[in-house]
This record gives C-alpha cells, sequence and structure tokens, in this order.
C-alpha cells in the first residue's frame, strides 16, 4: 500500500470503517407467549387475593372499588378464570358473583372432610322445585300443584335452610304469603340465575320426568325478580310467620287434598 493509500484510509471516520447493518428483532417463536404486562399481572393478582380472601363471593362492583373508575373488571375475570381452568381451583360464577371453587372431578378427595347435611324429604323437594319454576307462589298453589296437602313442617325446613323465602302476600282473600327462592339456593346448586335451572329436556334426560308427557306440556318460565308483581302486596311488621299453614308439624305429614 502507498503512503497516499494509507493517509486515506487513516482519514476516513472511525464509524464508517466498523460500519455494521443493523440487527432487526426476531419474532416470537410459535410456541412462546407474549408475557403480560406488569400492570396487568398486579391487576389480576388482586383480584385473585380479594376473592381468595372473601367470605362469600364477590360481584364486580365490589371488586370495582379497589381500582379506578372505568377499569375492566369483567375482562380480568374472564383471564384469570381462563388461568385457572383445569386446575384443582376453578374460578366461577354463582348467583351473579364470582368465587373460586373446588373442581367438580375432585370433590370426591373432600368427601370426608365436608359437613354431613340433613337429607331432604320427598315432599321438602317437591316443593322446593314447585316454588323455584312457579315463584311467586303461595302454599295453596303448592298442594294444588302436588295434589296432596303441605305440612307446615315442610315448608319451615326450608326456610330454616335460607334456600326460600317469604316474598310478600297475594291481593287475594285471606292474603297468603308467597315464596319465592333466594341467593343462597343459587348459590348452593351452582346457579349463575334461576334461568339455569333444567328444563324439560335435561329433567327428561335425568329421569325426573315422564317421557310421555301430555300434548303441549311445558315448564314455565322461572323468575326470582325481587320487585313484588301486580297481584302481591309487601309483608308487614305484622307476625307474617304466625300465618296459619295448617298441617301436622312433621315434615312429612303430607296428606291427599
Amino acid at each position: 500500500m502507498t503512503a497516499k493509500q494509507l493517509s486515506r484510509v487513516e482519514a476516513m471516520p472511525e464509524d464508517e470503517t466498523e460500519r455494521k447493518p443493523p440487527r432487526l428483532p426476531l419474532p416470537f417463536p410459535s410456541n412462546v407467549i407474549k408475557l403480560q404486562s406488569t400492570d396487568r399481572r398486579e391487576k389480576l393478582r388482586i383480584v385473585e387475593a380479594l376473592l381468595f380472601a372473601a367470605a362469600e363471593p364477590l360481584d364486580e362492583q365490589a371488586l370495582g372499588r379497589h381500582f379506578v373508575e372505568g377499569e375492566d373488571i369483567n375482562g380480568l375475570l374472564e383471564e384469570l378464570r381462563s388461568l385457572y381452568a383445569g386446575r384443582g381451583v376453578n374460578l366461577v360464577r354463582v348467583a351473579g358473583k364470582w368465587a373460586f371453587r373446588t373442581s367438580d372431578d375432585l370433590s370426591f378427595l373432600l368427601e370426608k372432610q365436608a359437613v354431613e347435611q340433613r337429607r331432604l324429604s320427598r315432599a321438602a323437594l317437591e316443593t322446593l322445585a314447585i316454588i323455584a319454576y312457579h315463584q311467586p307462589v303461595t302454599r295453596a298453589e303448592i298442594e294444588e300443584t302436588r295434589g296432596v296437602s303441605t305440612s307446615k313442617g315442610t315448608i319451615d325446613v326450608l326456610l330454616e335452610t335460607d334456600w326460600i323465602k317469604m316474598r310478600g302476600r297475594r291481593r287475594a282473600p285471606g292474603r297468603p304469603v308467597t315464596y319465592g327462592t333466594t341467593e343462597a339456593f343459587l348459590t348452593h346448586f351452582g346457579f349463575d340465575s334461576i334461568q339455569d335451572l333444567p328444563g324439560l329436556n335435561e329433567l327428561k334426560g335425568a329421569g325426573l320426568l315422564d317421557s310421555n308427557l301430555p300434548p303441549g306440556f311445558s315448564l314455565p318460565n322461572p323468575d326470582d325478580a325481587p320487585n313484588l308483581r301486580e297481584d302481591e302486596e309487601p309483608l308487614e311488621d305484622e307476625a307474617f310467620t304466625d300465618e296459619p299453614l295448617g298441617g301436622d308439624e312433621d315434615e312429612g305429614g303430607d296428606e291427599p287434598t
């Protein structure tokens, strides 16, 4: 190399002599998921902690008090539910609220730890079903549907379980009490709303209804709206629990009507 060529190399800027093509970012492989932002993960942790520590299911409004206004609480809940899908504990929606529940397929592991529950009589189960599907309903209407007299003990047992409640009084002679289901009923049976009750085909498939039903037979559309109907009036501050229900005090004291 001549002295003239060497001087030209020395005169070239350093960045030109070491210039390299820029590196382009590589795309994520198909088996790699982009991680959530730190802020998003923190919000999910907050929702998870609130639901875990709660003594009862929480709705979106209760959870929203811990976030800024306009936060997508429902989106966080759905994402958290998907994260827990397939695990031993699942996030489920019951009675319009959210709670952690043991996965159904693992319930057998907790059978020994479960508190033994009192078994309801057939009369109580039939009465509960009629109230759930036909509410608001009076005792006389329950008896008409069942075809037998309903004892006071049957109603009392269902009231003690907190699965039914006295809604109001029918605007009719005698002003009989009307009954309906409670939020505890939905929570216990795992229903999000009363519309989740089994339909006609499901009841047939479970063998709870005769497959040869009369033509035109249908189930009523259940409705547990808290507002009183036009034919109901509010319960007064009287001793309405002393309504003359009649019948034997024993739960099993049903008699044909």
